[in-house]
Parts: C-alpha cells; structure tokens; sequence
C-alpha cells in the first residue's frame, strides 16, 4: 500500500477551499498549548477555528488546569487572521481510566495510547457536529512520538461514523515542530516532559531516573 502524505491531502483542501472562496469551520483539538501554537499560526490563515481542550487524560487537576490556562493565554496573546473561539470540554479522567483499564503497564504509544485518541478525537467528533463545523481534526500529529497514521485513521473512521469530514494532518511537516517549539520560546509557553496521564508520568520519572533523555515535547 501506498504510503499517504497527509500534508499534501491538507494542502490539497486548502488550496480547494481557497479557489471556491470558502473559510470552513474547523473544530480543532487541542492536546497542549505547545502544540496548538504552530497549528494555530497556520491553519488560522484559511480556517475559522474553534479550538477545542478535552484531555481527560490529565490526570492530575493542578496540572490540568495550568495546561488549560497556557491555552487560554496563547489564544488571547498570538496574532492569527481568523479569530479563535475557545471551548474547553469536561474534565473527566474517570473515562480515561476506563478506556485504559488493562492497558496499565503497556508502554507508552502502545494499545493505551490508542485508546486515548480515540476518546479524545471522539469526543471532538462529536463537538464537531454539535457547532455546524466542515471538519474535524487535532494537534496531537505535530509530535514527532505520536503515530501520525494511527491518528489520522482513528480521526477518518469517526468521521464516518459522526457524518463530519476530518481533515488528515501531519502537522510536524514544513518544520511544524520546530515552529512550535520556537513559538514556545516566544511566548514563554509551558512545555511539559509528559502527556499527562500517570502512566506517562511513571515513565517519564524511570528515564529520568536512568539518565535517558527524550528531547521532543510529550502530549
């Protein structure tokens, strides 16, 4: 099978849009204001966004609100052409901790982490069709640790289900990750070692513990 190139496919509806005079309504997850801030600084150019923060998976609520707080702060002090509207979701780490529920002491990016995108891309899916949005889709692809492939599925399958379009993104394209990481710097934004939930936590304490060293952002 063919390897797709998710950039192009966006491009592609982009540049669709563009000729047809359109600026879609897109309901956009976000895992982290990190990793918003490049998806924000592009996509705001040719969508109006609603920028949607549900992440159950926070486990702690200390944590949970300053993530959500660096969210809002961002949306309030980042120039974009189209004005942001922000929508936090219900913080729920119960329906996490089901959806993990024997999936403890899988390693992280294994079967747990699919099962929190997709409680978290669903839930997306959903508020998508609630607001009248064209399309759906979320921040987590920018990572260079997440599964772009898996993402983007999980999002194309929900998308039937729901009867909303979900736009494929692989967001770390054209340098996506290096922009967040430099408009991290710029705006002074928190960058957490960890997704969020305690399983991730645990780990990120064992490499420490061990000396490893992972340089790319954890959502």
């Amino acid at each position: 099978m063919e390897k797709r190139n998710f950039q192009r496919e966006l491009d592609q509806i982009i540049e669709e849009n563009q000729r047809e005079g359109k600026t879609p309504v897109l309901l956009l997850h976000s895992c982290c204001a990190p990793c918003s801030s490049y998806c924000l600084e592009y996509l705001s150019r040719f969508f109006s966004i609603t920028l949607f923060y549900y992440n159950p998976n926070i486990t702690e609520k200390e944590e949970y609100r300053h993530r959500v707080e660096e969210q809002m702060r961002l949306i309030r002090e980042m120039p974009v052409d189209n004005p942001i509207t922000f929508m936090e979701g219900r913080y729920e780490p119960d329906r996490f901790f089901e959806a993990a529920k024997g999936l403890e002491d899988e390693p992280e990016g294994g079967k747990r982490c699919e099962e929190c995108f997709r409680l978290r891309l669903e839930e997306a899916a959903v508020k998508a069709v609630e607001i009248g949005a064209d399309y759906f889709t979320t921040t987590l692809s920018i990572s260079p640790l997440k599964n772009t492939p898996l993402l983007n599925a999980i999002g194309e399958e929900l998308a039937q289900r729901y009867g909303v379009s979900y736009l494929p993104s692989d967001f770390k394209k054209k340098d996506g990750y290096k922009r967040s990481v430099e408009l991290s710097g710029e705006y002074g934004l928190y960058r957490q070692n960890y997704c969020g939930c305690v399983y991730s936590k645990r780990e990120a304490k064992e490499r420490k513990s061990k000396g490893t060293v992972v340089r790319e952002l954890k959502m």
